[in-house]
């Protein structure tokens, strides 16, 4: 955890010294400063250095504010600390073979609005269908999804396209062919361009050039798949 490191680092940005933020919040000196020397608060104490500096818990606990650039920085300070890193969405609900190795799950059409509304429910997973690829690396969670139309020739509709899944969204290079499944568009399958510094979208370009780019607001988005390979067996 970065609870102790953060709450200095913001202390500082902020231009406070202990005993005025000490104030504000309603504690001693001494206390804030033993929190900043890694004292363990309580949990309502969490929560009013939350409402102080505008920073969820989870962003005050888990990440290093301070290697954070001054957009990132700005992003969490306005609660967009998931939408711009994707960080939580690591939280992947998987299922596993005999083996304890994960599987790779097929998402048919036909499953893919329950999955925008179920893609945490163990249960929901467990009931897809499955395979596995050996020559994947293991490094690495897969799952494979079914494309609907002809956006993304030469691959051809109803193929499916098994990709990786991609943990820190900042880290997609312009370019990369990706699945992302979204709050109100469903599942797309893309080419992905950033534009987070910019307004906080995605460009999403096709690579059937009768398909014109659009913009993606990244807050209306879930999860984001590279693409791997692709087949075009059928499957019951």
């Amino acid at each position: 955890m970065f609870f102790a490191e953060n709450i200095k680092f913001l202390r500082q940005r902020r231009k406070k010294s202990q005993l005025s933020l000490a104030d504000q919040l309603d504690i001693t000196r001494t206390t804030l400063a033993g929190y900043e020397k890694n004292v363990q608060p309580p949990f309502k104490v969490l929560i009013k250095f939350a409402e102080y500096f505008g920073v969820s818990i989870d962003a005050l606990l888990r990440y290093n504010l301070a290697e954070l650039s001054e957009f990132q920085l700005s992003q969490i300070e306005d609660g967009f600390d998931i939408d711009v890193t994707g960080k939580k969405l690591r939280l992947l609900t998987i299922s596993v073979n005999k083996d304890g190795e994960e599987n790779i799950e097929m998402v048919p059409l036909k499953a893919q609005a329950g999955y925008t509304n179920s893609y945490g429910d163990l249960e929901f997973i467990g009931s897809l269908p499955k395979f596995s690829l050996p020559f994947l690396p293991k490094d690495k969670t897969y799952r494979t999804f079914q494309i609907a139309g002809d956006s993304m020739l030469p691959i051809p509709e109803g193929a499916w396209v098994t990709a990786s899944f991609i943990q820190n969204w900042e880290q997609i290079k312009d370019g990369t062919p990706c699945i992302i499944v979204t709050l109100e568009d469903g599942i797309v399958f893309k080419v992905v361009y950033k534009q987070l510094e910019k307004n906080q979208t995605l460009l999403l370009v096709s690579s059937n050039r009768n398909y014109k780019p659009y913009e993606l607001p990244i807050k209306n988005v879930i999860e984001i798949w590279k693409f791997e390979t692709f087949n075009g067996f059928e499957i019951e």
